[in-house]
């Protein structure tokens, strides 16, 4: 693979609306080729009798039997809140949205 022109990492960069300077055209051009380089390293390999994983890890989920136990009631909750309203916890204004 030949990897990539500047004039197409231009191209790139106008399809993207991104500015960039003539170095960092070239930069960009670099280092997309040098990417392109390992993905066809990788694509070249003989993976012939290797099975598909998705993590490089075996990984066993831990899975815990659902057991019901007691929790607090809508009232109990609301009796500690400081602040209810319409059966709801009032809290403060998050991000300045809101009415207010």
């Amino acid at each position: 693979m030949d990897g990539i022109t500047r004039n197409e990492v231009a191209h790139l960069a106008k399809l993207s609306r991104l500015t960039l300077a003539d170095d960092e055209l070239d930069e960009l051009a670099g280092q997309i080729k040098e990417i392109l380089s390992y993905v066809t390293a990788v694509r070249d390999l003989d993976t012939e009798g290797v099975d598909p994983m998705s993590h490089p890890v075996a990984i066993r989920n831990v899975a815990h039997e659902d057991v019901i136990e007691p929790c607090l009631t809508q009232e109990e909750v609301l009796s500690q809140a400081p602040e209810v309203e319409d059966g709801r916890i009032v809290i403060p204004q998050i991000l300045g949205e809101g009415g207010e």
